[in-house]
């Protein structure tokens, strides 16, 4: 990725995101009580995976060209996604909570029903939450204080 460019998402990142997009899809197709607890995971989930992705993860794409020492002034554009991030937090991490909430809703019902791998997949979605919430956040709005610190915004 050059830095002049708006960064991109941590390939990995990304992919564990279509990853448990397409987890989630399954399970809403599961029937029962499992497939209603999935489908009410998808509603609180959907516009906060939007959010994410437009600007709390992005940021973190620079990461890897910070710590090498490559920065450069055309990086300071991400600033105004890690200044929303900050400005939301608190609300990132309410929908978190709803989220996780609607996750152990999951679990429990696929346990019932005897269908662990949409359990096994809720309890991964509620770590990725920690993840985001632990590191993530953390790590993408240090970026942004470390640019704005570094160029005296």
């Amino acid at each position: 990725m050059r830095s002049h460019r708006t960064p991109k998402i941590p390939r990995p990142l990304k992919l564990e995101h279509e990853e448990l997009h397409a987890a989630l899809v399954q399970a809403t197709k599961a029937g029962g009580k499992t497939g209603e607890a999935a489908k009410a995971v998808a509603k609180v989930l959907h516009h906060h995976f939007l959010k994410e992705e437009e600007f709390a993860l992005p940021p973190i794409g620079l990461l890897s060209l910070l710590a090498r020492g490559r920065v450069d002034k055309r990086m300071l554009g991400v600033v105004a996604m890690t200044d929303r991030l900050k400005a939301e937090l608190g609300e990132m991490l309410r929908e978190h909570k709803a989220v996780v909430a609607a996750l152990k809703k999951l679990v429990a019902a696929a346990k019932k029903e005897k269908l662990p791998e949409h359990a096994r997949f809720a309890e991964k979605l509620i770590l990725h939450a920690q993840t985001e919430e632990e590191v993530l956040y953390p790590a993408a709005i240090l970026i942004g204080d470390f640019l704005k610190l570094k160029f005296d915004r």
